[in-house]
Order: C-alpha cells, then sequence, then structure tokens
C-alpha cells in the first residue's frame, strides 16, 4: 500500500471500508430515506401556508355573505362609503356627504367598518 491509498483509506481492491458496509443497509432504508422528508416537507407546507390561506379565504367569504343594507365598508382602493342596495355580484354605496352613488364588485370589499354611522351624511375622518 502505497502512501496516497493509506490516507484516502483504500484497501487493496479500490473501495473504501465505508462503500462496502454502506451497500448492504442503504438499500433496504432508501425508500424511507426518500419518502419520509418528503412527507414532513408537505406537512410544513400544509400547516405554514394552505391552512391559514383557506382560513383567510373562509373568513372573507363569510364576511361578503353577511353584507347588509347599511353597512360602512372600505374597498380595496381606499374608498369608504355605506351600502344602499346589494345584487348577486354588485353593490351600490352612498359615499361622502353630497351622496354620491357608486357601483362596485363585490369582491372589492376588503373589510365591514366597525363604527356605526348615526347620521349618513357624516364623513368619517
Amino acid at each position: 500500500m502505497n502512501l496516497a491509498q493509506t490516507l484516502l483509506g483504500l484497501d487493496a481492491a479500490g473501495t473504501t471500508a465505508a462503500d462496502t458496509s454502506s451497500t448492504t443497509t442503504a438499500a433496504g432504508g432508501d425508500i424511507f430515506t426518500l419518502v419520509i422528508p418528503m412527507v414532513l416537507m408537505f406537512a410544513v407546507f400544509y400547516f405554514l401556508l394552505i391552512r391559514p390561506q383557506r382560513k383567510k379565504d373562509k373568513k372573507v367569504k363569510d364576511m361578503l355573505a353577511a353584507l347588509k343594507v347599511g353597512d360602512r365598508i372600505s374597498t380595496i382602493g381606499g374608498i369608504f362609503g355605506t351600502i344602499t342596495a346589494i345584487k348577486d355580484q354588485t353593490i351600490e354605496l352612498t359615499v361622502g356627504k353630497d351622496n354620491v352613488k357608486l357601483m362596485m364588485a363585490r369582491w372589492a370589499i376588503r373589510q365591514v367598518e366597525d363604527v356605526a354611522v348615526e347620521n349618513d351624511t357624516e364623513v368619517l375622518n
């Protein structure tokens, strides 16, 4: 044996001791070493990405289903108004002290405001 073979841990056949022992144990364990990390990654993605998004979508769907005339809302464009009419896919808003009427898509509603307006002509700051 020369110095290079000794330093690299090669035997006379040119293979390492780790190579010969790992071929017998790795054949039976390969499927589990591949499947378990993939299942764990899917579980992490589900609990960190998919499940929270589904909860958020359900909350938005429930909020849109519970809309009623007189609700004070804000839209994704930053418009604040009061609902005066509701149709299947659209709503009619009254905006500002001049009671300007706007037609908006239902999906454009960001949130229902918690503040109740006693005077419809009053503009919230």
